[in-house]
């Protein structure tokens, strides 16, 4: 049984930071790409970025070089360091993985979910 869980979301103010972690068990952790995703009120899930088994990383224009994902295959855990957060990046955030080494932008085509974490970013 996959599983994916995540935690460290929370509310912070504008500028602020925020880290999130992801455990994920049930499939071949180190040789699978992990994700994550958010999804905005009353808006589509979208992707923010990913990290593939050999740990080359890729994200969304809006959160380069703001973000950083990461991964440590000895703990099966993945991280999104998020820094200078605006309100734009209030969101569910979902840790996502799929039986593919590299990741994708496409959210159709990450497969395994968390339960998301939600982050609120205030004025």
């Amino acid at each position: 049984q996959v599983q994916l869980v995540e935690s460290g979301g929370g509310l912070v103010q504008t500028g602020g930071s925020l880290r999130l972690s992801c455990v994920v068990s049930g499939v071949s952790f180190s040789s699978n790409a992990i994700g994550w995703i958010r999804q905005a009120p009353g808006k589509e899930r979208e992707f923010v970025a990913a990290v593939n088994w050999s740990g080359t990383t890729s994200y969304a224009d809006s959160v380069r070089g703001r973000f950083t994902i990461s991964r440590d295959n000895d703990k099966n855990t993945v991280y999104l360091q998020m820094n200078t957060l605006t309100p734009e990046d209030t969101a569910v955030y979902y840790c996502s993985t799929r039986d593919h080494p590299y990741g994708s932008k496409s959210v159709a085509d990450w497969r395994y979910w968390g339960q998301g974490t939600q982050v609120t970013v205030s004025l």
